[in-house]
């Protein structure tokens, strides 16, 4: 192991045993390089690693605070073939907090990307981890209005709603966008997801179309910021 990594676990461990408590400064750089028998750069990059697992936080000019005696839990998924970016974990659900039927304005033509005036059901919930009860996003998901019975599904909160809709409706996918980019929470989005305001958030948009190339179904999956990692592995087929 890298003897940063060793000094972090070292320095993480005494956090976690209360040494420093959440609140206070780690001392100065010069004493815990004297008390570890350390460079200075191995130091920097311990404490590098400290601040990723948020443990605590570092500013110029400043002394590095003790913010958490714990490192932050992350939910990493794999994906195996491009429908999986789809997709969630099968160890999450979702706790629906909004249905209702809407007619766009043009604010939301424009974010959907259909026309002033056109029909939606909008379903807005929270996605949980079945273990851990812990929330890990909040999703904004429009649909047809003919699909909005599948709400009453017993597995519609367990199941992503574009494979009920495949499954009840026969409406399969034929091409889908997704696109990945960061905002900050709306008040009410870092409400839900118990943030600050304006936090940063990672957004995941998604847009469903069917064969005949029509929008049937867009979501907003909002994720606090270094809650959650999407992971993508490419093999080449080539056997050589």
């Amino acid at each position: 192991m890298p003897l940063y990594k060793t000094l972090a676990n070292t320095l993480g461990q005494r956090i976690y045993d209360g040494d420093w408590s959440v609140g206070t400064n780690l001392p100065s750089e010069a004493s815990l390089c004297e008390s570890f028998n350390t460079s200075r750069h191995t130091l920097r990059h311990a404490l590098q690693t400290l601040e990723v697992d948020g443990l605590v936080l570092r500013r110029q000019g400043a002394a590095t605070q003790v913010i958490s005696r714990q490192k932050q839990r992350r939910f990493i998924q794999s994906f195996n073939s491009p429908i999986d970016i789809l997709s969630y974990p099968r160890n999450t659900y979702r706790v629906n907090l909004v249905e209702e039927f809407i007619e766009l304005d043009k604010p939301m033509s424009e974010l959907i990307g259909s026309s002033v005036g056109s029909s939606w059901y909008h379903i807005g919930g929270i996605r949980k981890q079945h273990d851990t009860e812990q929330t890990i996003a909040w999703t904004d998901i429009y649909i047809l209005p003919q699909f909005a019975s599948l709400t009453s599904d017993p597995e519609h909160t367990q199941v992503m709603v574009f494979e009920q809709i495949e499954k009840k409706y026969g409406t399969r996918i034929d091409r889908a966008e997704v696109d990945v980019s960061a905002v900050s929470a709306s008040p009410l989005i870092a409400k839900r997801l118990d943030l600050k305001p304006h936090a940063s958030c990672l957004v995941i948009t998604r847009r469903y179309f069917d064969a005949q190339d029509k929008l049937f179904e867009v979501t907003f999956t909002y994720h606090p910021e270094n809650k959650y990692v999407y992971s993508m592995e490419f093999k080449s087929s080539s056997s050589a």
